[in-house]
């Protein structure tokens, strides 16, 4: 069990604070991708008025269009919840919609692409005994390093005939808060993040299969807990100004990763939450979801 990379904030790490990370230790495959439109996001205050419309990949993967949209990035200055990776907060349009995989990559899915599954828990006993078991093919993959994820996005577009990419860090945060502006997509009451997230309260220590917990408003499940998810960006500070479809840092040691993990207090798992690990570095906490921007007009 491999250990992660140092974020700039120690408050992170803050036992006392009792929200710090601990360093740690079938979809049947479709002859071709379709879209189709599935049934409207379960109501709530930020859901979309319209129907949400689905790619489905020949691997079985299921990728919703992400409105184009604007909202703020990150948190305020004055807001006590905020770490200084956060700040400060920041006005972000997303020009263009792009698809955005449903779930992280599977086990299963990932080993069709690329011939290999590298994750931990793969429900065969490890050299930890309990820690090893317990995965299977619709657990998240992970152990994946950040070139891992790039090198299957690659694979992925060479077999579909479309460009599949991690998505940004914006892009990411823009999805996972689905219209809120809360902590988390559903609200600030953390007792209510069992009902959407794996974590270290609930996991038992490990992944669970994907998308049995709540969706957020735009049909995107584990967005929050069970593993986090390697972005495009170098990690890099925020600044106050406004951005169109920003990229992240021009270079940099660290790539960023978001949205918390199996291990992981519920802080860690808010949507403004920030992390950074290298390029190579591979955790058995750490997996990936996959982003398409080939749109059309017709929005296919």
């Amino acid at each position: 069990m491999t250990t992660r990379s140092h974020f700039a904030s120690a408050e992170i790490r803050s036992p006392e604070s009792g929200d710090g990370l601990a360093e740690s230790v079938a979809t049947p495959p479709e002859p071709k991708a379709k879209v189709r439109v599935a049934a409207p996001a379960p109501a709530t205050p930020a859901a979309t008025a319209e129907p949400l419309r689905v790619l489905t990949n020949s691997i079985g993967m299921r990728l919703v269009l992400i409105p184009s949209g604007q909202f703020h990035m990150g948190l305020p200055e004055a807001d006590s919840r905020a770490l200084d990776g956060e700040k400060p907060q920041h006005t972000v349009r997303i020009s263009k919609p792009f698809y955005l995989a449903v779930t992280p990559v599977t086990q299963e899915q990932y080993e069709r692409v690329m011939g290999s599954n590298p994750s931990y828990f793969t429900g065969s006993p490890g050299i930890l005994g309990f820690f090893g078991k317990g995965g299977g093919p619709r657990h998240p993959v992970e152990q994946a390093s950040w070139k891992d994820a790039v090198e299957f996005c690659r694979k992925l577009s060479a077999r579909e005939g479309r460009r599949y990419r991690l998505p940004t860090e914006a892009e990411w945060e823009y999805a996972c808060r689905a219209g809120s502006t809360t902590s988390w997509c559903f609200g600030n009451d953390k007792s209510a993040l069992r009902d959407y997230a794996w974590y270290r309260a609930n996991s038992e220590g490990k992944t669970h299969p994907v998308a049995e917990k709540k969706p957020n408003a735009w049909g995107l499940y584990d967005m929050h807990g069970n593993v986090w998810e390697w972005c495009s960006d170098w990690f890099g500070e925020y600044t106050s100004t406004a951005a169109d479809d920003p990229t992240g840092a021009t270079a940099g040691s660290l790539r960023v990763d978001r949205g918390g993990s199996w291990y992981g207090f519920p802080r860690n798992c808010r949507s403004a939450f920030r992390y950074g690990d290298t390029p190579g570095h591979r955790s058995s906490y750490l997996g990936f979801r996959v982003a398409s921007s080939s749109v059309d007009a017709t929005g296919k």
